[in-house]
């Protein structure tokens, strides 16, 4: 159900800060139409931690509605309080999302007992798939891959999205007895994660060349891998480029750049550095877009 090029979308905002519906809806269109695989909802990418509960159920409800199941609206419900976490993934169901993505709960600094009892918790009190997300450089919080395998027994626990770019930690988790699917997390070692079994990606990339990404990803995921390899080396000079500030504030930036969103952005995250501009448009520039 879960595979390929998934895109951990932006949510759009005008310049004053304020949630652009119409152009969230315009870029959802454009990811069905250039193949984009699955969309993540209010991810690190779609700044859900500034969201407010009211937009939270906008941006959800508007995504399953025009998705319209053509393909799978996975919802950031991840917080550091179990009980948060909960209300919001059951929100996300109701909502109408087909899957969570829980990101380990970040500055309380849980134990691996602690983050098993927390996912176990959730996956029990809410009938919803759920994708673990593992991104220690962000949280300071690191689900092992033991956890990982733990919890991969628990029915509803379908995937993680391992953002550490560890390879051995893939073929640890993919040689193990459970039923977890793994997401690479980072673009830049996309590739070679799907080369090793992952599933897919969920992509900040995806935002600003859907087409491509959807592409890397597909030749990848049906063993392709010289195609796979050519497009990886056309995109690397975006990975670079994409991260160059805290992800989304280069993105944004760049899908301003090309016309398709407004340059509205929340603090604490601040508009893209000037010094950076040339840099990410000489990098959308060498892959022609």
């Amino acid at each position: 159900m879960f595979k390929g090029s998934i895109v951990a979308i932006v949510t759009p905002m005008d310049a004053t800060g304020a949630i652009d519906y119409e152009c969230f809806a315009r870029l959802l269109d454009w990811h069905l139409t250039n193949g984009t695989d699955g969309v993540v909802v209010l991810g690190t990418t779609g700044e859900s931690a500034t969201v407010h509960m009211d937009e939270r159920k906008q941006l959800i409800q508007l995504a399953t509605d025009q998705i319209k199941g053509r393909i799978p609206v996975i919802v950031g419900t991840g917080t550091n309080s179990t009980d948060t976490t909960i209300q919001l993934t059951h929100q996300a169901l109701e909502w109408g999302a087909d899957a969570a993505l829980v990101v380990t709960p970040y500055y309380n600094k849980p134990t691996q007992e602690g983050l098993f009892q927390h996912y176990k918790a959730v996956a029990e009190a809410v009938p919803l798939p759920q994708i673990l997300y593992n991104v220690p450089s962000r949280t300071a919080c690191d689900l092992l891959p033991e956890t990982i395998i733990r919890l991969g027994k628990i029915s509803n626990i379908v995937g993680v999205k391992e953002a550490t770019g560890d390879q051995q930690r893939v073929k640890q988790i993919l040689a193990a007895d459970c039923y977890v699917d793994v997401f690479s997390g980072d673009d830049a070692t996309g590739l070679e994660f799907m080369l090793l079994g992952a599933k897919g990606v969920i992509s900040v990339t995806a935002n600003v060349v859907p087409k491509l990404f959807h592409d890397l990803c597909l030749a990848a995921l049906s063993g392709e891998r010289d195609r796979a390899s050519c497009l990886d080396q056309q995109l690397r000079p975006l990975y670079k480029a994409l991260f160059l500030e805290s992800n989304p504030i280069p993105t944004k930036w760049a899908l301003q750049e090309l016309g398709l969103i407004d340059r509205g952005i929340r603090l604490p995250l601040t508009p893209l550095t000037a010094k950076f501009h040339d840099a990410v448009r000489q990098a959308l520039q060498q892959i022609n877009i």
